[in-house]
């Protein structure tokens, strides 16, 4: 079974930026509702695709990784995703360490967050000092949850 290990954290400047490397585009939908016990992701990042299956969980969660034609992704995103996460992500190290740095576009406008993976839930981990608040075991901060605020939002627009 393939293992997720990862922590998650808000940003708290762009002092990351300094050593980024260019962000890749990512659009992202869910074929699964919030209620489900695992979440079924369709990502299109950049010219790949994939297809992800991951367990319910906190820091460590079961992830199963498929890579799909990009065609099909962008198929699936239209016809089976209501509503469509994007952002662009980053590729940051620091300390030793592979950070990604994910910075939301449209609706989630603002909101940046950085992960870390890790070999064991326990690896120690310095901080950059860009990094916040963690928000790992914040449901509201999982991509998942997330997509239910890009799907709101139209609606909350329609009311003004």
């Amino acid at each position: 079974m393939g293992i997720e290990i990862e922590r998650k954290f808000l940003v708290r400047d762009d002092s990351w930026r300094v050593a980024a490397a260019p962000g890749t585009p990512i659009r992202q939908g869910y074929l699964t509702g919030a209620e489900a016990l695992a979440s079924v992701r369709v990502r299109r990042e950049g010219d790949r695709g994939w297809l992800t299956v991951k367990g319910p969980g906190g820091i460590a969660r079961a992830e199963y990784d498929y890579a799909i034609p990009a065609a099909e992704a962008e198929e699936m995103l239209a016809a089976f995703c209501g509503a469509v996460l994007a952002k662009r992500r980053h590729a940051v190290g620091y300390a030793g360490l592979d950070w990604t740095v994910d910075v939301f576009e449209g609706a989630l406008a603002g909101l940046v967050l950085a992960e870390v993976e890790l070999r064991s839930p326990d690896q120690p981990v310095v901080l950059p000092p860009w990094a916040g608040q963690e928000v790992t075991d914040d449901p509201a901060y999982r991509n998942n949850t997330l997509v239910l605020r890009v799907a709101e939002a139209p609606a909350l627009k329609d009311r003004t």
